[in-house]
């Protein structure tokens, strides 16, 4: 049973709203002003909270305000009831950080959808909270979450031929994308002329969306890998998803940080591992790409720029690879036979067997 705390400081329609929620199966917790408000939020970690904003002690606006600074009722869904209908109230409401806004009189209807329609949304973004290796799904999930209905409606769907540029370092974003068929490689340019292989991207990966955030150029480049078809999403839209609300907000913010992570473990990885084991991790890196037929097609000198290092060292450890029997070599194509022997060698830096 869901549990509701329901700050009111009149009686009658705090006795009323306490019985409509009741007969809808909720629990129902009351406070009769903001100040008890707040120290029921905290005592009782309600699942959402329904709040007066005309109060004595502690107005609505105020009890928004400290649960929000607080980490362990910062997430809880937080509707404002009252019987200010005037737009800028409904602004400063939402501006504060509020989930929804129903103004007095209101129909046991309304309040109900109100309640289901928040918890639900929140059910669905603790998903992602739970799995911070989630960003593309949320992304994708996102926007039906929220109702956003226009989202995504300017998006664009265009074929990439093999090696052909998406964007180049130092672009200007004006869209983020996100891989329909094929895969796409990003990589960063050295003064020297070497690049270096970020990341790889598949089938409904999401990419290019971090210098919108930061408001900067590319710092990368991406490239086609094959031919592929990609879905442009204009800057506008991926704006609008990420401001729809604050709890979106924190959620995307701590995802990102999970991929902030996973660059530092690239950066560790590159400074003290071998080139068997970086290698190994490459090859990883790809056959989860193309697993589907569990040949790899990439260069060799692709190959060598994610591993960063020369092709005739790659070229060395792939041949020690296949007389280990890892993997195979067919005609260019490279055939992985045990990902886990390569999983142990990134780990543990095997000696062969």
């Amino acid at each position: 049973m869901k549990k509701i705390l329901l700050i009111e400081d009149n009686q009658e329609v705090r006795e009323n709203t306490s019985e409509i929620l009741a007969l809808a199966n909720y629990e129902v917790v009351t406070a009769e002003n903001g100040k008890k408000g707040v120290e029921l939020a905290i005592q009782e970690k309600p699942d959402l909270i329904i709040c007066d904003i005309m109060m004595p002690e502690l107005d609505g606006y105020g009890v928004l305000h400290i649960l929000s600074s607080k980490t362990e009722t910062a997430a809880i869904p937080f509707i404002f009831l009252t019987a200010k209908a005037e737009k800028n109230d409904f602004r400063k409401g939402m501006n504060s950080g509020a989930d929804d806004y129903i103004t007095k009189p209101f129909d046991d209807t309304e309040l109900l959808n109100a309640i289901e329609i928040r918890l639900r949304k929140n059910n669905l973004l603790k998903k992602y909270e739970a799995n911070p290796n989630s960003l593309d799904e949320f992304i994708r999930d996102a926007g039906q979450l929220l109702d956003l209905k226009d989202l995504g409606k300017d998006k664009k769907i265009k074929v990439f031929k093999k090696k052909m540029e998406i964007f180049s370092e130092g672009d200007l974003p004006t869209s983020m994308f996100m891989v329909k068929s094929g895969s796409v490689k990003v990589f960063k340019s050295h003064a020297g002329g070497k690049d270096l292989i970020t990341n790889l991207y598949k089938i409904n990966d999401f990419f290019g969306f971090e210098s919108i955030l930061e408001n900067t150029p590319y710092a990368v480049s991406a490239i086609a890998l094959e031919d592929s078809e990609l879905v442009i999403i204009p800057k506008h839209d991926f704006l609008a998803l990420v401001n729809a609300s604050s709890a979106v907000s924190r959620i995307f913010i701590s995802l990102l940080c999970q991929k902030v992570k996973e660059k530092e473990n690239q950066l560790l990885n590159l400074a003290y591992n071998s080139v068997r084991q970086r290698t190994a991790e490459a090859l990883l890196k790809v056959y989860k790409l193309k697993e589907a037929d569990k040949k790899l097609s990439l260069s060799r000198d692709d190959l060598a720029r994610m591993v960063g290092t020369a092709s005739e060292s790659v070229i060395r450890v792939l041949s020690d690879f296949k007389e280990e029997r890892a993997i195979d070599i067919e005609t260019g194509k490279i055939i992985i036979i045990q990902p886990d022997k390569l999983e142990r060698i990134v780990r543990w830096n095997i000696a062969r067997d």
